[in-house]
């Protein structure tokens, strides 16, 4: 490899450039040390002057245009909510300013294993001149990093966490291993008012069923539909905010009805879908029943829809809940129950008209709150300490801990082990963490019983908090803090933030504690602090989150004026006017803020806008929908890349030899392309430090791309060899998220964003940060904000083709091309956008006067009629039998009942008014 970097893998074009360059500079030197000599004379310097001149011209430089189309020209409003909204209740608070430091042995740690990594790399031999002369080799690759085998439990195909609940354990606690599956739904509250919740469902269109963690609504809920024979109208389908609880929850319900998994009882997430035609019970996410209302309006097919654990609000459950209440206006013979486990459900009551609210019990089980004396400023050692209290002084029952990520967590596992091993015979304790980038295999594990005399402590993200229960768990310790995803609109960029968790929050992660039997929950905060410095309710995700994607499904589903559409929490004015020029600046919307073919024809991939339009492009444009498939389901899966703490060197070793220098988008396809060259194998994977998970799931993504790509009628064509042009194909959906080189040496190269000049940094796992010149123009998948902004997955792209494709924001800088130019430039392309919009808002103005002049001589022609007409017309007040009256701001129906006091069972607009006072559990 040559000191111009051309051995890694360098764009020829540049390789070129830069190397001319180079050999002009050494041409210069050579000659000045001639005429210092006397041996030449001062043409020649003249001469490496002019050639240093030409080469100065013929750099390329990039003019930004500052364009905005006539619809985001800040005069329009999108929302109500003018005002972005905090993630922290209070920052001046002991737990936010907590929050902002961090865990301070996570940090020191962190430091310590820097330092050991330094010196390491310090004092080694390998490599050197001194260590070749002595014979010292660097370790051998390849096979030396191979792990400890791992059995195939996963196969291709079905679900994912199946395998592990399909092990008949018998349970962890006492009550789980003495009562059947029957015996233990009858012991469930819910069981207990099905009678009464049945009745009120009959009565009524929507209704919010409050229940606490352990009540048994997700799992019964459909089961009693499905007994009163709402399934002969239709399915009865059921939502979840994630993926994981939706399987594990349908995995319980077919065992309690003692069926096969997709057969009456299924589940369809993203990608997979596990139902057939016999399913009548279906259990999803959200997303999923978006994407069907794409191709159903009204959800013809489903008789009852249950929106569960509504209280997350996560983005696509609160626009499903925006279209649910104009599909439940035209479709009078469908219900709606909306489930919380919180009882602030007066919000979904309100939201849908006053819809009546039923109380399920709270928990199974008693649990005991025993909150911190004073503000715990670690709370990762805090955490410690509580779960090695709890471990010597309490009696059976296994301990689940909070963390905010993977570094508290193994961090935690640590110190445990570390500070346990210092006591002495302490009892035995099994340490078992689980995050997103934990191997398969591994996760399984925290489902598994412990050897008898054995306690397991399980550090987990909050993925813990939902419906997915770990049996066992008698004991929750909770510091009060959560990694919370935010979207900075003004940068375009997506941060993990350490925050505050909420009142709700907190009580969901204490009645994990209650599950299986009776439990204590520590909250390693004050009741001060619970009460007042936390949210009662998590910040909605649609007011922290970009929404170009939901944008794009409204806007699909006919939604012209975003700001009718009834949100329950508005995002924010910033944020949707940033959705919507990120829409525009990708061809999805015209100057109008209209829908373009090409927007509807990103539509119906369930993937972000910028990645639909590369598979769109690829296949019409470039010729490359083979490879391109392969990029964007890598893309939408977690990362791949799997780097153990404790084997970092092997894993890096090992994962820079599937780099590809100029791409990190093609370093994923060559990954992708290798696996299934060996064979999908595993043991592969293990061998490389790859999540054979992740790539499976790509597999089956790559699958339902293809078969959208087929129903859509686009070609599935390769490009070969030739993966420039999927380098320009790159470039055609992330033109508007280019930089270029700035300043900045070392393992972390710095660029600039071209069009807000924000500061941002390679990452040291990109394929481009092992270049020793940096490319100076690379575009970036997402912009991420850590210690630093960091840029994801990046790919190096030539100029030109940002001027070419996206000539909405630049311009090539030709010589003499002046400042004034680019003004001019800008004002004529905002004096064409102008001009449409004045022609569009002409021809709305003449669409509503021809409209009014209708309805003008309408009325005169009805007027002449009962005037000089052959017969009088007398006009009485109308009088509308089963019509419809307001009672207290509920619109009720007058249509008899089959039963006193109940409105038609099938219309559903009767209202049950819920009696003034406390309510009672089993009372509505």
């Amino acid at each position: 490899m040559d000191r111009n970097g051309a051995g890694h893998g360098v764009p020829p074009a540049k390789r070129q450039r830069t190397g001319h360059f180079q050999h002009d500079q050494d041409q210069m030197w050579h000659r000045e040390q001639l005429v210092k000599s006397g041996l030449a004379q001062q043409t020649g310097i003249q001469h490496a002057h002019n050639l240093a001149e030409d080469q100065e011209d013929t750099r390329v430089h990039l003019s930004v245009h500052e364009l905005r189309p006539p619809f985001l020209d800040g005069r329009t409003i999108f929302t109500t909510q003018l005002d972005p909204i905090s993630a922290i209740r209070d920052p001046q608070s002991d737990m936010a300013v907590f929050s902002r430091k961090g865990s301070k042995v996570v940090r020191e740690r962190r430091q310590q294993r820097e330092r050991q990594r330094q010196a390491q790399d310090a004092t080694t031999m390998a490599g050197t001149t001194l260590g070749n002369l002595m014979g010292v080799k660097e370790e051998e690759e390849g096979d030396s990093a191979v792990a400890a085998p791992v059995e195939e439990v996963y196969k291709r195909g079905g679900n994912k966490f199946a395998q592990h609940l399909k092990k008949d354990e018998g349970g962890s606690s006492s009550f789980s291993k003495s009562k059947t599956l029957r015996e233990q739904r009858e012991y469930l509250p819910a069981f207990a008012v099905r009678e009464d919740l049945l009745r009120v469902i009959r009565d009524n269109q929507v209704i919010v069923v409050v229940g606490e963690t352990g009540s048994g609504k997700t799992t019964q809920l459909t089961q009693f539909l499905y007994e009163d024979g709402y399934s002969k109208l239709g399915m009865i389908g059921c939502t979840q905010p994630r993926r994981v609880a939706a399987m594990s929850v349908a995995k319980r319900v077919s065992e309690e009805m003692e069926v096969d998994l997709g057969d009456l009882v299924g589940y369809a997430i993203r990608f997979e879908d596990c139902t057939s035609d016999k399913t009548v019970i279906k259990y999803m996410t959200d997303g999923v029943l978006l994407r069907e209302s794409l191709a159903q309006a009204d959800l013809d097919k489903y008789s009852c829809i249950i929106m569960d654990e509504a209280h997350e609000r996560g983005l696509n459950t609160d626009v499903l809940m925006g279209l649910l209440k104009k599909v439940l206006a035209r479709r009078r013979d469908l219900k709606l129950i909306v489930t919380s486990a919180t009882m602030n459900a007066e919000r979904f009551s309100r939201f849908f008209g006053g819809a009546p609210e039923f109380i399920i019990p709270g928990r199974t089980f008693p649990v005991d709150l025993h909150f911190s004396r004073s503000p715990c400023e670690d709370y990762v050692d805090s955490a410690v300490k509580q779960v090695l209290t709890i471990h010597v002084s309490q009696g059976p029952g296994d301990i689940l801990v909070f963390m905010t990520g993977q570094e508290d967590i193994e961090a935690t596992c640590e110190l445990i082990d570390e500070r346990l091993n210092l006591l002495n015979d302490p009892p035995k304790l099994s340490i078992l963490p689980i995050y997103s980038q934990l191997p398969a295999e591994q996760q399984a594990k925290v489902f598994e019983r412990a050897e008898k005399g054995v306690r397991k402590v399980i550090v987990a993200t909050n993925i813990a908090e939902t419906s997915l229960t770990i049996d066992g768990i008698m004991y929750v310790v909770d510091p009060g803090y959560s990694k919370l995803k935010t979207y900075n609109p003004k940068m375009g960029m997506d941060s993990l933030q350490i925050t505050p968790i909420s009142q709700a929050n907190a009580n969901q992660r204490s009645g994990r504690a209650g599950r299986t039997g009776p439990g204590k929950a520590y909250r390693l905060y004050t009741e001060s602090a619970f009460k007042n410095e936390l949210y009662m309710q998590t910040i909605p995700e649609i007011q922290r989150t970009s929404l170009a994607n939901t944008v794009l499904l409204l806007k699909s589903l006919g939604v012209k004026d975003l700001l009718e559409f009834d949100f329950m929490d508005p995002p924010s004015q910033e944020v949707m006017s940033t959705s919507l020029f990120e829409l525009w600046a990708l061809g999805a919307l015209d100057n109008l803020g209209e829908l373009t073919q090409l927007g509807r024809r990103m539509t119906p991939f369930p993937a972000d806008p910028a990645l639909a339009k590369l598979i769109i492009m690829a296949s019409e444009v470039y010729g490359c929908s083979e490879e391109m498939l392969t990029i964007v389901s890598m893309l939408t899966v977690p990362h791949v890349f799997y780097r153990p703490k404790e084997r970092e060197e092997e894993a890096d070793s090992a994962h820079e030899k599937f780099y590809v220098h100029e791409s990190d988008h093609l370093t994923l396809l060559h990954v992708f392309t290798q696996w299934r060259a060996n064979g999908c194998s595993d043991r592969w994977c293990t061998r490389h430090f790859l999540h054979a998970k992740n790539l499976r799931q790509a597999k089956e993504v790559r699958d339902q791309f293809q078969d959208i790509m087929t129903q859509q009628k686009m070609p599935l064509i390769s490009c070969g060899t030739d993966w420039d042009v999927i380098r320009k194909c790159i470039c055609s959906g992330f033109y508007h998220q280019a930089a270029r080189r700035g300043g900045g040496s070392g393992s972390e190269k710095e660029y600039l964003n071209l069009r807000t000049s924000v500061s941002m940094y390679l990452q040291r796992s990109s394929a481009l940060s092992g270049l020793s010149d940096a490319p100076p123009f690379v575009v970036y998948h997402e912009l991420r904000l850590t210690a630093r902004e960091y840029m994801s997955v990046v790919t190096a792209v030539d100029p030109e083709w940002l001027a070419d494709l996206g000539g909405v924001f630049y311009s090539m800088k030709e010589k003499g091309y002046s400042q004034r130019d680019r003004r001019i430039k800008e004002r004529e392309i905002n004096k064409s956008m102008q001009i449409q919009q004045e022609m569009a808002d002409a021809r709305a103005i003449a669409a509503r006067a021809k409209e009014a002049e209708k309805e003008v001589d309408s009325t005169r022609r009805k007027t002449e009629i009962e005037v000089g007409g052959a017969r009088s017309v007398v006009r009485r007040p109308a009088v509308i039998k089963g019509g419809k009256r307001q009672i207290g701001g509920v619109t009720a129906s007058s249509s008899p009942s089959p039963r006193p006091g109940a409105g038609g069972s099938g219309s559903g607009g009767s209202v049950v008014k819920k009696p003034i006072g406390r309510r009672r559990p089993g009372q509505f």
